[in-house]
């Protein structure tokens, strides 16, 4: 395939700078294969731009994103006629149920003119790609039990992990110091439980570090699941009563 990722680049950021709000782009050449795949991955759409990833493998692309994470990639066209594809990416790191009953907003062809094809995105691709983006935010929120100022409500996953939603920055860089991961879109903390010793290892060291900031702890379970073995004890005065409100 011929490299024209200079031309896709400079496309990318004229289409940027036409869109409202702050969008920055970047470029992956043929060479960027590993990020290549993992934007073949999230590409969220079930009509023509998988139609053309079926059978034109991903071999390049401009990726925007917007200030609040939300990304859209721009794909070359094989189908004879010019200009590109834009298509959605999905956000990372939220869980498979979130995306229930939310409708892909499947991309769309525009033209060589970047800032007839911004108006393009902005009145179609976009309004479609925010309503499922706060589709599938809610959806992965709701899963989560909430948190006080005071307390870090941690809940049981369907997958293992351990999920929150931590209130204000110091309890999040606590959790994170100890394994857990944020998800910057959903502001979601996931602790994994593919190593169920270390997960309960981590709730441990986390509780008495919170409590010392005068914030505790509640460790919930889903109506449906049985704490593990390894499921940490309450520390006195951490470790809120195990509720099973889920």
């Amino acid at each position: 395939m011929h490299d024209n990722s200079e031309h896709l680049a400079s496309y990318a950021d004229l289409l940027a700078e036409g869109l409202a709000g702050t969008w920055t782009s970047s470029c992956h050449p043929p060479a960027d294969k590993d990020d290549l795949a993992e934007l073949a991955d999230r590409i969220w759409d079930l009509d023509l731009v998988a139609e053309s990833l079926a059978t034109h493998p991903l071999r390049q692309a401009a990726v925007l994103t917007r200030t609040d994470g939300a990304q859209l990639a721009v794909l070359d066209r094989h189908d004879g006629r010019s200009g590109f594809l834009v298509a959605a990416l999905a956000p990372r790191g939220l869980p498979d149920e979130a995306y229930g009953n939310v409708r892909e907003p499947d991309g769309i062809a525009v033209t060589d003119n970047p800032f007839l094809s911004a108006e393009q995105v902005a009145a179609d691709l976009l309004v479609r790609y925010d309503t499922a983006l706060a589709q599938a935010r809610h959806n992965a929120i709701g899963g989560v039990q909430p948190s006080q100022p005071d307390r870090v409500v941690m809940t049981w996953q369907p997958d293992g992990s351990i999920a929150t939603a931590p209130v204000g920055d110091t309890a999040g860089a606590v959790l994170v110091a100890n394994g857990f991961l944020q998800d910057e879109q959903s502001d979601i903390y996931r602790l994994n439980g593919d190593d169920t010793a270390a997960q309960a290892l981590a709730v441990r060291e986390i509780g008495p570090q919170l409590d010392a900031l005068g914030i505790g702890i509640s460790l919930r379970h889903p109506a449906t699941r049985t704490a593990p073995g390894t499921a940490p004890p309450s520390p006195a005065g951490t470790l809120g009563q195990v509720s099973r409100a889920r």
